[in-house]
């Protein structure tokens, strides 16, 4: 959400509700609320005019009432876009990382010392990337109540370099399933309906290089068979959240696990005509309607590679994307060709999957000894 969708609170007259669990919410002329996230018990103050995942009630002549985009002074259809303006994900991430900020005693607004007392706290606990999102995410809720972003203060900053100098910015990248350790998965799947379900999604994750929130967001509508294999439209990912949308083309396969085959088998089994390609499936083996999750298709890359006699703590469902870049590589794919299937923009998106590989392109070394 853009601040100049909500007037800026105004600077003499901002008030702190200790009953608010994360954002201690602005307060503008007529004693409404400007701005609240993740508030959790009820508020005395009048209409709140933007509320994200609020849990208490407004007090509004003697009324109990949940503050939604209802009570924002827009029109019907400008309350939908700026609904629209934050992805369910990002959402859910600024939940998440401010209440644990909030879970330390802290609020918000927040000065340019708590927030470096903060960052020094977690500094040993948690990763540099994960701080830097936490920190991404308490200066959005500064912004979004029209306040002074501390995020951006010196002393924030300089705690940041010392982080990343004392700790290093390295991060564990999920380890890349390749073909033939893919392959080794696959043989040991039977004909069970989580079986079925489950070779479909590893066969198709893999060929398409999707991200595991693409791969279960498929509808039948998206896949149009032809002679030539399947293709597959993926309407919004990661990196086009105004959903342009791009196709990627899945030929049949050529060995003894073709992902179009998989995918036709799954949804002969399931019967799925239309809706949700890859839904849950129950401990009695029963289907039901409701859409796999992206965590739940990250647990079945880890549950059915540790079948396969492999650490599931190297796998995630990113193993996939990574497994198809470096085995394209491998084989001789160009960059282009890759980035078609992947959706890179750039080289650039490709240089954490091929660096490895690269090393041993035309060493230096190997001309000396």
């Amino acid at each position: 959400m853009s601040s100049d969708l909500i007037a800026s609170a105004r600077e003499n007259d901002r008030s702190l509700n200790s009953d608010h669990d994360v954002c201690r919410s602005g307060k503008v002329g007529g004693g409404k609320i400007e701005f609240a996230i993740n508030c959790k018990s009820a508020c005395g103050y009048v209409e709140p005019r933007f509320a994200i995942d609020c849990k208490f009630a407004v007090e509004t002549q003697g009324r109990q009432e949940q503050p939604s985009l209802d009570a924002i002074s827009l029109s019907a259809n400008a309350r939908a876009l700026v609904a629209h303006s934050l992805s369910e994900n990002t959402r859910k991430g600024y939940k998440v990382d401010l209440d644990h900020y909030a879970s330390t005693g802290r609020a918000i607004p927040s000065s340019p010392e708590m927030i470096a007392e903060y960052l020094a706290e977690c500094a040993g606990i948690y990763a540099v990337a994960t701080l830097q999102r936490r920190l991404a995410a308490i200066s959005k809720a500064h912004r979004a109540i029209g306040a002074d972003d501390p995020c951006r203060s010196e002393i924030v900053q300089a705690v940041v370099r010392g982080v990343r100098r004392s700790r290093g910015v390295a991060q564990r990248q999920a380890q890349a399933l390749l073909r033939d350790d893919l392959f080794a998965v696959l043989d040991r799947l039977g004909d069970r309906p989580k079986d079925i379900r489950d070779r479909a999604l590893l066969l198709l994750g893999w060929a398409t290089a999707m991200r595991r929130s693409e791969l279960v967001a498929l509808d039948v509508e998206d896949v149009e068979f032809t002679t030539k294999g399947a293709l597959v439209r993926i309407r919004r990912s990661k990196t086009d959240q105004e959903a342009r949308g791009r196709e990627v083309a899945v030929p049949f396969g050529r060995t003894r696990h073709c992902p179009v085959t998989a995918l036709k088998e799954w949804l002969a089994f399931a019967e799925i005509e239309t809706g949700a390609i890859f839904v849950t499936v129950n401990k009695h083996s029963h289907l039901l309607q409701s859409r796999m999750s992206g965590e739940a298709a990250s647990n079945v890359v880890k549950v059915r590679v540790a079948d396969a006699g492999y650490d599931p703590a190297a796998f995630s469902g990113h193993s996939l994307r990574a497994g198809f870049v470096t085995a394209a590589a491998l084989a001789g794919a160009s960059t282009y060709k890759i980035r078609e299937t992947t959706g890179h923009r750039s080289e650039s998106g490709l240089a954490p999957y091929l660096r490895t590989i690269n090393l041993f392109d035309d060493a230096a070394v190997a001309r000396l000894l």
